[in-house]
């Protein structure tokens, strides 16, 4: 998720919906986990759990949240992780151990009797799962949703489309990595009701009358996913000591510190590992019918919980003047 006090430097502002158009490159981990937690927070279990038992609450959170493109002349390409960069392992591991603290927060919760406890820790604790990853890709598929497979991580893949190619005009994530990784223009709380944030990679350089090598350097000081910063260094801190000593060797060496793999972890912003076999067609013919059967009868998903939201993308598909999807 990359270190949240890099808002603190951000150029963000907010948007609404109506004043965007194009096409968003959305990190599919980050969109869906977030409409993952919050279909489990705020629905019943029973609505996405099979018969067997197996949760599929990325169903319902898919079709409720894509009508808010649809209805807005975007068209979402969502870009799915590959595999986990070797220095991130440790955050994985972290991320791990505290999802099995709450885990058992959870459990206590549940013999308890603490029903609000329990339905905020149970989001909290949900996994994308290979169902749900499965299951989710058939979806897109069927609603004609432009999907890419990164090597690595998603948002390095997302990030890199929105910097070369023409055709991509923003990157979704909440992910604030993605201004570390040059994103041009990132929508932020895409999955939230209101407006979204615009967070503008240039306006932040020129704010700070920065580079954006050093701004990175500033990221690392401050820690990343893949290390810690150094003790004492916030995002104001560490800007200060780069623009005083140029750059991340200057500060480590006034510091006299080390950070481990600087060189490698300053590449992965620099120089990800990324693809350009995608296409990316803005043509859609989404199957309304296929995908509504799909949820209904092939997983049982009640049709109150996503009828709505398929009525908003077919009305949006007639009515709203996105003639490329007929």
């Amino acid at each position: 998720m990359g270190n949240a006090d890099l808002r603190q430097l951000a150029v963000i502002e907010e948007v609404g919906f109506d004043e965007l158009d194009g096409v968003v490159a959305v990190d599919a981990h980050n969109w869906l986990y977030k409409y993952l937690t919050t279909t489990v927070r705020f629905t019943r279990d029973d609505a996405y759990t099979t018969a067997d038992g197996t949760e599929v609450p990325n169903l319902i959170g898919v079709v409720q949240g894509l009508p808010k493109f649809f209805e807005n002349d975007l068209t979402p390409v969502f870009v799915f992780d590959g595999r986990v960069v070797g220095l991130k392992d440790e955050e994985v591991e972290e991320r791990r151990e505290e999802r099995e603290r709450r885990e058992e927060k959870l459990e206590a919760a549940r013999e308890a009797g603490d029903a609000l406890e329990v339905a905020r820790l149970d989001s909290q604790t949900q996994r994308l799962t290979d169902v749900i990853h499965e299951t989710t890709r058939e979806l897109l598929s069927l609603l004609d949703v432009p999907m890419v497979e990164a090597p690595a991580e998603g948002e390095a893949q997302a990030s890199y489309m929105a910097r070369v190619d023409d055709d991509v005009d923003y990157v979704g994530s909440d992910d604030y990595d993605c201004l570390l990784l040059g994103a041009p223009l990132t929508l932020r709380q895409l999955t939230s009701k209101g407006d979204v944030e615009r967070m503008d990679f240039e306006a932040t350089l020129a704010e700070h009358d920065v580079t954006w090598e050093q701004l990175v350097d500033v990221g690392i000081l401050c820690g990343t996913d893949f290390n810690e910063g150094l003790t004492g260094y916030g995002p104001k801190t560490a800007l200060t000591a780069v623009r005083e000593h140029g750059d991340l060797w200057g500060v480590l060496d006034a510091e006299d510190a080390y950070i481990d793999d600087a060189d490698r972890i300053r590449e992965l912003f620099f120089d990800p590992d990324v693809t350009d076999d995608y296409t990316v067609d803005a043509d859609l013919d989404p199957d309304l019918d296929g995908a509504r059967a799909y949820l209904t009868e092939e997983w049982d998903i009640p049709v109150d919980e996503v009828e709505r939201a398929f009525e908003r993308i077919e009305e949006s598909v007639t009515q709203t003047g996105l003639d490329r999807w007929t």
